[in-house]
């Protein structure tokens, strides 16, 4: 399990607003070093306005937001770029260029905070953060239109990791892949997190994901945190969208097959 040390990423009073409509009234989350927090709300709770918030990608009306050690709300670039290099995206869609390379793409941050980098070294990085997120090395010199949704996954993986960045943002990083390909990827995840010490803040709905692979889980309801916890935890917590998301069939399901897997690995 993690250390529970100091968080790497701390939110605190944080305030969206969309015009009248209020997203985030007061939400306070602390994301810890080296966990896999799954965070997880129904339709309009706030999650992607939440990890934009932390990435700086959008400034909240109030609040204050940490990001290891610095303030991601700073004006001063260097702050803004100690943040952008040490934190890795994959975004729903992927966000891939379509014009460039799975390759290309991947050097995009390599170049963008390492111009000094020969182009034979970035093709050489590109190439190993490909390889590192489960794809064929031939990957690297093909467009994304050439390749299915679970591979744009892996090579929007494989930007994200470009960096080396310690802490790692998906944003459905399962949606729209077949049971078998969402399997594989959370088994992906877990084991770069584990071999690179990664923390990783997963914004999903897919239950078997939380089950698989979190260490935690958040709750956005109500424009707050109602709960961060262990799913054993969670599952306990006593509020009306926690009890039908977690205690449905589809959750059911989720929790036993992580029981049939646990069984198949002590026996």
């Amino acid at each position: 399990m993690p250390n529970p040390g100091s968080p790497v990423i701390r939110v605190r009073n944080l305030v969206n607003r969309f015009g009248a409509q209020t997203v985030h009234d007061g939400l306070d989350l602390d994301v810890r070093r080296g966990e896999i927090l799954g965070v997880v709300g129904g339709s309009g709770s706030g999650k992607s306005v939440l990890m934009r918030s932390i990435l700086g990608l959008r400034r909240p009306d109030a609040g204050g937001i940490e990001v290891l050690g610095v303030d991601a709300l700073s004006d001063d670039p260097r702050d803004r770029q100690h943040i952008e290099r040490n934190t890795g995206v994959l975004f729903q869609d992927g966000a891939l260029f379509s014009s460039l390379t799975v390759g290309e793409n991947v050097e995009v941050p390599l170049q963008e905070h390492h111009p000094e980098l020969p182009e034979t070294w970035c093709y050489e990085l590109a190439l190993l953060k490909v390889k590192l997120a489960g794809l064929p090395a031939d990957a690297v010199n093909k467009l994304p239109s050439q390749l299915s949704g679970g591979m744009r996954k892996r090579a929007g993986l494989a930007r994200a990791l470009a960096l080396d960045p310690p802490v790692l943002f998906l944003d459905e990083p399962t949606a729209g892949l077949d049971p078998i390909g969402a399997a594989a990827f959370d088994n992906l995840i877990r084991t770069l997190q584990e071999a690179l010490g990664l923390t990783v803040f997963l914004i999903t709905h897919d239950l078997d994901t939380l089950y698989a692979i979190c260490d935690r889980v958040a709750v956005l309801a109500d424009r707050k945190v109602v709960t961060v916890a262990p799913l054993a935890e969670v599952e306990r917590f006593d509020h009306p969208w926690v009890q039908e998301y977690f205690h449905g069939p589809r959750a059911r399901a989720a929790r036993d097959g992580k029981e049939l897997m646990q069984t198949r690995t002590t026996v």
